[in-house]
């Protein structure tokens, strides 16, 4: 083709060399492929059109032709289109029924034709109106012969059906004046699949959904914004219990949250939604990183994301990215506690607020912090969560790794008074590493109540000053402590409006042993066994740490990316550090020498040295060893002294780098949602069938393994799950969806309404 282009074609497909680079390829059931590499000779002129139609075997006027189809339509107007029958010839009895009940509602016959996916001729053999036209409105027969069948389907084939094709690429061009301007493809179900409802006994076992080709294939040259859902009808499918969360995730805000923050994701076939509900699923799967993409088949996952197939391994990983390009974690995680607060505005009645050490375990040269339930120094990462009074996360912050928990919740204030409101008092606990009588009066001028341990050595409380008190939770479960309750100061060291102490409560709890525990708090209004509640409730934070470690990999490493650390960052001086050592080891070794001096004149015989003098000149040795030592304590003391107890990060690390923890947030907040979800609905669970906490957790576990039944019918979703694994968790999960589907909630950005059953539930208790 000309003195640049050259063409090679087999059996299997063909290749497009441009100065002996190959530029274009296809496969042999790629005609659209094949075509649009001819167009763009043509229009970049690298050959003439009558050698690219020679090479081709095609005449000039369709080598045109495809490029007038380019031009108008984009890469879609080069798809082949379907010969023979447009659609299908013969209805079943259930089609014919479907038929019969639009009729009676006033349906055309192609309005008909088009919801079954056929033509107007089964329509009219199944209403015995064989020859009968829609009056004011053309045919689908003659919309075909002017080639504007909207039944028409995309050539099989076009596409490999690879994650790398399923978006566009990472920085797609600006599209060209000719070009087809991009596909916006709404979240909602298309009208062919919106309206069709088979028969129970008629659904597909394990029915597999649909290829989108068409689709990937516009996405794949950056031609369409996103996919919308198109669900897959069947029964028996994998996993459908997973929508149970939908209602009580919706309530999270989760959704809401990233539109606000993010609004949508470059152009592709995964957008935002389906990618945030790709990471839920795999999280109730307990498979909540990208990897775990790899370990459940992707037309399962598909099928719960009304697609083809679920994003794979690297899709999910470069969303991800894009989102943490934008830089907008903390905003989502802030969005995420603004829907909690005005959710459950009852629940930030107090606020937990502890640190957690995420352990890194890579090779990067990071600081190390201790890490408390292995008791040892470790590379990690710090954090700082809230959370409310049932232990559900509300808000995560990242924090430096020499930064305390008194300097994180003087951080962490101007949040959490955005976060509640500006007439509110909330009461903030945290443990003893929170400890400050000035943070303590800096918060109570600020508005907020606190609570703690009380740090140091304190005097018992005599067995006079203790009574039994008793308070009974949001359960009705009864708590029985033995409290004294008291008022003390405490010493503050900054003198604030002239005040020197802070008169605080103080409640001591005594176990059965004698320990006593005292918990210092600035609440005079509420009794002293809610008191001891509300700090000993605290280890519902610690219980998320755990619950989370183990089925949401909270330490999970989502990001291997580094970045410099912040080189002014104020850090301990290691030199300090090295000086006590030595100071240690020099003291050690006074005492040493001081004590054979003193074994030396223990033993001296007075006849023989009866003078301090004499004792000196004959221990010399000695003597001299003491003097020495004492001078090297002395010295070592005063350098200790003069060294700094601080220094900057540059002074002593310059090469620092720390882990980017924009991915981490991301990822941080669609688990919050999700974990939040599922207590949601243990609680339901909890309430209703009187399962403790943890075995209601259990069953949600079954229950989103569960296999069912999908129905699709207009406005709505049916989700007919299997019987579990006892009658009585049946009777349980079957309660649970009658709740759930009183609730009315839709599948998230679309208008389909969800509804929930169990098949042959026993009696509801």
């Amino acid at each position: 083709m000309g003195a640049a282009a050259a063409l090679l074609e087999e059996e299997t497909g063909g290749v497009v060399f441009i100065w002996g680079n190959a530029t274009f390829a296809w496969e042999a059931t790629d005609p659209a492929g094949r075509r649009f590499a001819a167009v763009q000779l043509v229009v970049t002129k690298t050959a003439k059109a009558a050698q690219v139609a020679r090479a081709f075997e095609v005449s000039t006027s369709t080598l045109f032709r495809w490029c007038l189809d380019f031009s108008e339509s984009g890469l879609g107007g080069l798809l082949a289109g379907k010969r023979g029958p447009k659609g299908q010839r013969v209805l079943d009895a259930a089609q014919i029924e479907v038929v019969k009940v639009l009729r009676a509602e006033g349906k055309s016959l192609r309005d008909i034709a088009t919801r079954l996916g056929c033509s107007t001729s089964p329509v009219r053999q199944a209403l015995g109106l064989i020859g009968e036209r829609t009056p004011g409105r053309d045919s689908i027969e003659q919309a075909d012969e002017r080639g504007e069948d909207v039944n028409e389907a995309p050539a099989e084939g076009f596409g490999d059906g690879d994650e790398a094709d399923d978006d566009a690429s990472e920085e797609p061009e600006e599209p060209a004046e000719h070009e087809h301007a991009v596909v916006e493809a709404p979240l909602e179900v298309k009208d062919d699949e919106e309206t069709r409802r088979a028969p129970a006994s008629a659904l597909v076992p394990l029915a597999l959904p649909a290829p989108r080709t068409a689709e990937r294939s516009l996405a794949r040259w950056g031609l369409l914004g996103q996919a919308g859902p198109v669900f897959t009808q069947g029964a028996g499918l994998p996993r459908l219990g997973m929508l149970l969360v939908l209602p009580a995730l919706g309530a999270t805000g989760l959704m809401e949250a990233a539109q606000e923050v993010y609004g949508r994701l470059k152009n592709g076939f995964y957008g935002l939604t389906s990618v945030l509900m790709a990471m839920v699923f795999l999280a109730l799967a307990r498979e909540p990183r990208a990897e775990g993409a790899t370990r459940i088949p992707p037309h399962d996952l598909g099928r719960l994301l009304g697609l083809d197939r679920a994003p794979e391994v690297k899709t999910i990983r470069r969303k991800l990215a894009e989102l943490a390009r934008r830089g907008a974690g903390s905003k989502l995680v802030a969005a995420l506690a603004r829907c909690h607060a005005s959710r459950d505005p009852e629940t930030l009645g107090y606020l937990y607020v502890d640190g957690h050490v995420r352990v890194y375990a890579g090779t990067k040269d990071l600081q190390k912090a201790h890490v408390t339930r292995t008791r040892i120094a470790a590379p990690a990462t710090l954090e700082t969560w809230v959370n409310d009074r049932r232990g559900d996360p509300v808000l995560v912050v990242t924090s430096e790794l020499s930064a305390s928990l008194v300097k994180e919740i003087r951080r962490l204030l101007p949040e959490l008074r955005r976060l509640v409101g500006d007439d509110r008092r909330v009461t903030v606990v945290f443990d003893r590493g929170g400890w400050s009588p000035d943070l303590f009066n800096e918060m109570a001028t600020a508005g907020f109540d606190f609570m703690t341990y009380r740090k140091g050595k304190v005097r018992k409380e005599p067995a006079s000053a203790f009574s039994e008190k008793t308070y009974v939770d949001e359960n009705d479960v009864t708590y029985t402590y033995d409290l004294a309750d008291r008022r003390i100061r405490l010493s503050l060291t900054k003198k604030a409006e002239g005040r020197k102490t802070l008169l605080v409560r103080q409640v001591v709890r005594r176990t059965e042993t004698g320990h006593q525990t005292q918990i210092v708090a600035s609440r005079t209004d509420v009794p002293a066994a809610e008191v001891a509640y509300a700090m000993f409730n605290r280890w519902r934070q610690e219980n998320y740490f755990r619950y989370a470690r183990a089925h949401f990999c909270l330490d999970a490493l989502d990001s291997y990316a580094a970045v410099p650390d912040d080189p002014e960052r104020s850090v301990p001086n290691p030199a300090r550090k090295a000086l006590q050592v030595k100071l240690r080891r020099a003291r050690v070794a006074l005492a040493e020498k001081e004590a054979k001096v003193g074994a030396a004149a223990a033993a001296n015989a007075e006849a023989q040295r009866p003078t301090m003098r004499g004792f000196k000149i004959a221990n010399a040795a000695l003597t001299k060893a003491a003097r020495d030592a004492r001078a090297d304590v002395t010295r070592l003391e005063e350098e200790l002294r003069a060294t700094p107890t601080r220094v900057t990060l540059s002074a002593v690390r310059p090469e620092a780098t720390v882990l980017d923890e924009e991915r981490k947030l991301v990822t941080h907040a669609i688990r919050m949602a999700t974990y939040n979800a599922e207590s949601a609905l243990a609680r339901i669970l909890a309430a209703g069938g009187h399962f403790p906490m943890d075995e209601a957790r259990a069953l949600l576990r079954e229950a989103f393994n569960t296999p069912g039944n999908l129905e699709v019918t207009a406005g709505t979703i049916s989700v007919r799950l299997d019987p579990l694994s006892a009658p009585r968790r049946t009777r349980a999960l079957a309660a649970l969806c009658e709740q759930l589907t009183a609730a009315e909630a839709t599948y998230p950005g679309t208008d389909l309404v969800l509804r929930y059953g169990v098949k042959d539930a026993p009696g509801v208790a």
